[in-house]
């Protein structure tokens, strides 16, 4: 099925760790969430004020994590929408996100060339 909302290219996407959602971040400067099975939005992200380029859920699904061309880092709760943090420090391109196995832990990977 096609998962309909976005409306720039699609650049990430991941499944939840059970399967059930789906998590998508997009040019058009968002993250979404959806249904697996139904392919129904569940939630639209709004935070990143530029390409969202990587994101991922942590290990139990609770939360989203996601980098964006902006240089930022958003934690997101995975059922509300609501964001939870917003880390900075990189000083360029966020190009890679993700969460510890245990979820207690994110890092991240940046065209400023480090790892954090």
């Amino acid at each position: 099925q096609d998962l309909q909302g976005h409306t720039d290219t699609v650049t990430s996407v991941a499944f939840s760790h059970d399967g059930t959602q789906i998590v998508s971040g997009s040019f058009d400067k968002s993250v979404r969430v959806w249904d697996a099975a139904s392919g129904q939005e569940l939630q639209d992200l709004q935070g990143h004020t530029d390409t969202v380029t990587s994101v991922a859920f942590s290990h139990d699904g609770t939360q989203i994590v996601s980098g964006s061309f902006d240089k930022s880092v958003r934690v997101w709760d995975a059922a509300s929408g609501q964001e939870l943090q917003d880390l900075q420090g990189h000083t360029d391109t966020v190009t890679s996100v993700a969460f510890s196995h245990d979820g207690t832990q994110i890092v991240s990977g940046s065209q400023d060339l480090t790892v954090r």
